[in-house]
């Protein structure tokens, strides 16, 4: 199988498995990490540009287990994210990971939030190694094995 292949495959499943969850998955504390994971996958290699924030946003707007939360508030709060990241990759990073860790206290809602980093990663088809690289930062933000997701 391609490489290509596999990574709509692992994204697919990723999905389909945060689907099956999302009744679980209503804190605030979730939608907060969420939001942090979508602009650190965006902007991971250290810049983000106006495409792709579109395009993140537009997949936040649409996903089946973001839909308890206000898609006004998510877009908000990913932009703010986003900012700060944008300002200062360094610095805002450090700033978007404290976010994400806000959902380590609840291990679904921690793997979720990881699942759901894979999957906007994986929605090009194409999950680089920065992006990765980000995902795997925020693994151990959540005190998540990166190993178990195939990171």
């Amino acid at each position: 199988m391609a490489l290509w292949d596999r990574v709509k495959e692992s994204a697919t499943q990723m999905q389909t498995q945060l689907v099956a969850k999302r009744n679980d998955l209503k804190s605030g504390a979730f939608r907060d990490a969420s939001m942090a994971m979508c602009a650190l996958v965006a902007a991971a290699d250290g810049t983000i540009d106006p495409s792709e924030r579109q395009r993140v946003a537009q997949l936040i707007a649409t996903n089946e287990v973001l839909q308890h939360f206000d898609a006004l508030d998510l877009r908000r709060r990913f932009e703010e994210n986003v900012d700060k990241l944008t300002a200062d990759f360094a610095f805002g990073k450090v700033s978007v990971l404290q976010e994400v860790a806000k959902a380590k206290k609840k291990p679904a809602e921690a793997r979720a939030v990881v699942q759901i980093g894979i999957v906007i990663g994986g929605a090009d088809g194409d999950f680089d190694k920065d992006e990765q690289a980000v995902v795997r930062e925020a693994c151990y933000a959540l005190d998540l094995p990166p190993h178990e997701f195939d990171l």
